[in-house]
């Protein structure tokens, strides 16, 4: 096929032992990737309201057409799908995500993707090897961390295969110079850590929705993948030519426009902040991934990616320290006090114990405040034996909770279950309104700030987790910060910001989405965004692959103009790889339908309008760190620092029923109707909902 897809996606039914496969033509028409996952979702898994820890779970690992390929930043990215166990007060169908290796190299495989059924009856690994795949016994391999367990079956799969590493042999010619990429789960995901998470490689996580205690119910401790195939395109040239026009406005070296990068990396620095990773030179000496950083070191790295991306955001080290570990897979250790290796030991454990470093990132500073109160400690209400004495000495500590919660020690029994039920079993929940424990939606911690960020507690709140999507979040918010934080003016002003990113916007193109004013953050021009970011975030993003540190490309600051490459980049590498002509409003559509099928899921297992409530300290607790956002102010546009912010939460009640109504759903449920589920060709959802009495009218 010269369209980008393998044409099959392998179906695993651990209980019953049997590898089939199934035709993705049926499937391609929901793009890749989230689309095509969760329709395989929609039509294998019979019981959706079953916990994530049911044997009748469906979990998906799916690529995309263009993964394997040339296209940048987003040639191996993998989505994984199913019914999580993070989420409070109870597991929605979820979603995780991952870079490296494995998704390109399961397209060489000759697949799809994979949807994964049962439970093995003892520990098993999966074993793939182009068209050859064994569900192979875990003996010697469950029990070990992350790291261990892709070693061990790295070297399992290349003993008998050492003419794979003849350099220079074709990979059609049934050889590859590639090692067997590896995706596993550790302690945390074996002994069913709700945010237990899946690592592939050194730091390449999926770590949201709780996926590694989903695979570890299901007894499987890991899937390996060698393929020596290859994926054809339809316009190779077309394909290559589009990547080299990209790179080259993402930062031209010949001609660069902006002459200071350096200098505002430098400032980033000591904060730990993700920086505009296009607005820096590809692989400037000495340059450091986001959050690599973090750690202070003087040793030598180099730049590390995923298949087929020319940004590089993660590094190699000299001596393979924290490698692949980047942002908050570090931030975590670094913000209190201790010894630089000694954190790098932290961050290097939590990547073996397979655990979400975000949950540690809220979790650590609670367990410390609880202490300092009185309330948590030896002999304390809530006794516990961890080394609070150690807290200055943060790695200690961290190390400390880590394995007590993978191993469900002490008070790591509690914690494993998640953060919320914790505080309820605690009687601590008065926390999650004070704002001392910062979760702010199902369960999951907080991001940025969801006060004035809106677009990641309205999307957050109405989808299934943290949606995690920086679409707008470094040019709106970040880059007048940091130019704040130097004293200096922005590089844009707040009009020039919202005008630009509206451009990209695509259908809607409304200024006013990007107004973060008090009232503009209830209109309609804001359901607006978050019905642009859905549908982005679920087609663009989560089906077609396309990576959330570089996409979308709203603003360019490498560029005269600083127009941004969206929305004209991504349907051009689409169509490149698959011969389709689709545009970019017709993705959105797509992302629209993924959306509402989604959201019918959701339905079914339960999710009603009344659920939708972000935690009290949203709306109680007045905002005390500055982050500017440009508003509207007596007619001009300005940047607003947000001091002092709270939502409103009858005002935030209002907003719902302004977006129920832009999406077509039941404002009084949330819930589709079979009018909106028509007109999107989706009549068949539109059934289900009315034989399980949740149709919205």
């Amino acid at each position: 096929m010269k369209n980008g897809y393998a044409g099959k996606i392998l179906r695993i039914d651990l209980s019953g032992k049997k590898i089939t496969s199934i035709d993705t033509k049926k499937y391609e028409q929901w793009g890749g990737g989230h689309g095509i996952g969760s329709a395989l979702f929609w039509d294998l898994c019979k019981d959706k309201t079953i916990n994530g820890l049911d044997p009748g779970n469906v979990v998906t690992f799916m690529t995309s057409p263009v993964s394997g390929t040339i296209t940048p930043a987003a040639a191996s990215r993998t989505e994984v799908q199913g019914i999580g166990v993070q989420a409070y007060p109870k597991g929605w169908f979820t979603r995780s995500n991952f870079g490296g290796q494995f998704g390109a190299m399961l397209k060489f495989a000759g697949w799809d993707g994979i949807a994964i059924e049962g439970k093995a009856d003892k520990p098993v690994w999966i074993d793939i090897r182009n068209d050859k795949v064994e569900i192979r016994d875990a003996i010697g391999v469950w029990g070990k961390d992350t790291w261990e367990a892709q070693e061990i079956i790295q070297a399992e799969v290349e003993k008998n295969f050492n003419e794979w590493f003849d350099v220079g042999v074709s990979r059609d010619a049934g050889r590859t110079t590639q090692r067997p990429a590896v995706v596993a789960i550790g302690p945390a995901g074996e002994n069913l850590v709700t945010y237990a998470s899946l690592v592939h490689g050194s730091g390449n996580g999926a770590g949201q929705g709780g996926f590694g205690a989903v695979l570890g119910a299901k007894n499987l401790k890991a899937i390996s993948v060698i393929g020596t195939g290859s994926v054809e395109v339809a316009d190779a040239n077309g394909l290559l030519e589009a990547r080299i026009n990209l790179q080259k406005r993402r930062y031209n070296v010949d001609d660069p426009q902006r002459k200071n990068q350096h200098d505002e990396a430098d400032a980033l620095s000591p904060l730990g902040l993700p920086f505009a990773l296009s607005n820096l030179p590809l692989r400037a000496p000495g340059f450091a991934a986001p959050g690599a950083f973090l750690l202070p070191t003087e040793e030598k790295s180099r730049p590390k990616g995923c298949v087929g991306c020319f940004i590089n955001c993660r590094r190699n080290s000299e001596t393979g320290r924290t490698n692949e570990s980047s942002c908050v897979d570090i931030a975590f250790s670094s913000g209190l006090d201790g010894d630089p290796d000694a954190q790098k030991d932290s961050v290097e454990l939590m990547q073996r114990l397979g655990i979400n470093n975000f949950v540690l990132l809220v979790a650590l500073p609670w367990l410390i405040a609880l202490n300092k109160m009185g309330i948590l400690g030896p002999g304390k209400q809530v006794h516990s034996n961890l080394p609070f004495d150690q807290v200055t000495k943060n790695p200690e500590f961290s190390k400390a909770v880590m394995n007590a919660i993978a191993y469900r020690e002490d008070i790591g029994a509690d914690l494993a279950e998640g953060l919320v039920q914790t505080a309820e079993k605690w009687g601590r929940l008065e926390d999650l309104d004070t704002g001392l424990l910062r979760v702010t939606f199902w369960g999951y911690p907080e991001h940025y700030d969801p006060r004035i960020e809106v677009e990641w507690s309205y999307a957050s709140i109405l989808g299934d987790r943290d949606f995690n999507d920086h679409a707008l979040n470094w040019y709106v918010h970040w880059v007048p910060f940091i130019a704040m934080l130097l004293g200096e003016e922005p590089i844009l002003s707040a009009e020039q910001v919202a005008k630009l990113a509206a451009e990209g916007l695509v259908p809607y193109k409304d200024p006013k989405m990007i107004d973060y004013s008090e009232e503009n953050i209830y209109s309609e021009s804001k359901a607006k965004m978050i019905s642009w970011i859905k549908s982005y975030n679920l087609f663009w993003k989560n089906s077609i692959g396309y990576c959330d540190w570089a996409w979308p490309d709203l603003i360019n600051l490498n560029q005269k103009d600083y127009k941004g490459f969206t929305p004209d980049a991504e349907p051009l590498f689409f169509n490149a790889v698959t011969g389709q002509n689709i545009s970019f409003e017709d993705g959105m559509k797509i992302g629209t339908k993924i959306w509402n099928l989604d959201r019918a899921i959701y339905t079914l297992q339960g999710r009603h309008r009344d659920m939708e409530v972000l935690s009290g300290y949203v709306y109680k607790v007045p905002n005390e760190a500055p982050y500017p956002g440009p508003i509207i102010k007596d007619g001009q546009w300005t940047y607003d620092m947000g001091i002092g912010r709270v939502m409103d939460q009858n005002k935030y009640e209002d907003w719902k029923t302004i977006y129920y109504t832009l999406e077509g759903w039941d404002t009084k449920t949330g819930w589709p109707t079979r009018k909106n589920l028509e007109e999107l060709d989706m009549g068949f959802v539109a059934d289900e909902l009315e034989k399980h009495g949740k149709l919205g009218k």
